[in-house]
């Protein structure tokens, strides 16, 4: 559309809206002021007027035509590409299952695998009750426990008004319900509405940083600043049933688990997310080996035990004392 047509584009909406009768009646204003005000009918010879008419009715209906078929082309491919995900969602999900599953099997021991387990079992007890490394003592190791516990209570009231995680890492919200895994969110906001919903009933705008959507003319169902960015390319919405709007958006940060969609709705508690549903096998290697090191290190905080790295100081100290027997660490602190 060029510029010419475009600048009056104001005048002709504020004339169509005067005319309650809608397209036939506003149609009906401007033959009739070319009749009343001009020659349009009898200045270029008889049937002029009517092809005149019928060539621009044809030209701007391929216009028209063509719109609404690239529109239409558009939430097709917009709803191929959700149906793909979602497909892909569910066997990743299956795989990771199923990975999780055949890990957890019960193996049988024999009896001399049974007996070596013991014997580093027993080793390991005899260590944490002898420990070969000194560690705080007295006053000191009373305020260490002092300033933990009065940091567990922070953190415990800082999380007391935070909503507990749904089953999909989200949400359950009086407007709108939503999950997420590491990779993305999914959004569903129903509509409630008396009619069948359509693309053009609805008003959504999504940017790297912020959403807005809802029914035309109606105030927004959901209207904020995201807490964290999101790709816009890679993000889609479609309108289910004609009364449910499914909205994808793509986080750019992949190790980030979001406490709310928009900065204005309340919090969940992200400690209480739990981490299995999401699509470890869909992350790339560096990035999976981050996020399975982060899960294994929480559970060895549940059960007591030294995170991974942790352990490999623990291993370094170890070794370098065994290399040293001649060295003397009975007063030596290790951090």
């Amino acid at each position: 559309m060029s510029k010419n047509e475009e600048k009056f584009d104001g005048m002709l909406l504020a004339m169509a809206q005067q005319h309650e009768g809608g397209v036939q009646e506003l149609l009906d204003t401007i033959f009739s002021f070319l009749a009343r005000k001009t020659d349009f009918y009898t200045g270029g010879g008889e049937g002029a007027a009517e092809k005149l008419v019928t060539s621009k009715f044809k030209k701007h209906e391929a216009t028209a035509l063509a719109k609404a078929a690239s529109e239409k082309a558009e939430r097709t491919e917009q709803e191929r590409r959700r149906k793909e995900r979602l497909e892909k969602k569910k066997k990743d999900e299956k795989a990771e299952e199923d990975r999780y599953n055949s890990e957890s099997k019960i193996v049988e021991l024999t009896d001399e695998q049974a007996a070596k387990l013991q014997e580093e079992i027993d080793n390991k007890k005899s260590a944490k009750e002898s420990p070969a490394i000194p560690g705080p003592s007295g006053d000191n190791a009373n305020s260490s426990k002092k300033e933990d516990n009065a940091d567990d209570d922070e953190e415990d009231e800082k999380e007391k008004n935070k909503l507990r995680p749904n089953s999909g890492n989200g949400a359950d919200l009086p407007n709108y319900r939503w999950t997420q895994t590491l990779q993305d969110l999914e959004i569903r906001v129903p509509l409630k509405v008396n009619f069948s919903a359509r693309p053009r009933d609805v008003s959504i705008t999504i940017t790297k940083k912020r959403l807005t959507c809802g029914i035309k003319g109606q105030p927004p169902i959901i209207d904020g600043d995201f807490p964290h960015e999101i790709k816009v390319e890679e993000s889609t919405w479609v309108i289910e049933d004609g009364k449910m709007l499914l909205i994808n958006l793509e986080k750019v940060n992949k190790m980030q688990w979001w406490a709310h969609v928009v900065t204005c709705d309340p919090e969940i508690s992200t400690k209480k997310v739990n981490p299995e549903p999401s699509k470890l096998s869909d992350l790339d290697g560096e990035t999976r080996g981050l996020v399975e090191k982060m899960m294994y290190d929480q559970r060895q905080k549940e059960l007591g035990l030294p995170t991974s790295d942790e352990q490999k100081k623990q291993d370094v100290i170890k070794k370098f004392m065994e290399q040293h027997p001649e060295m003397d660490f009975s007063k030596c602190k290790f951090n």
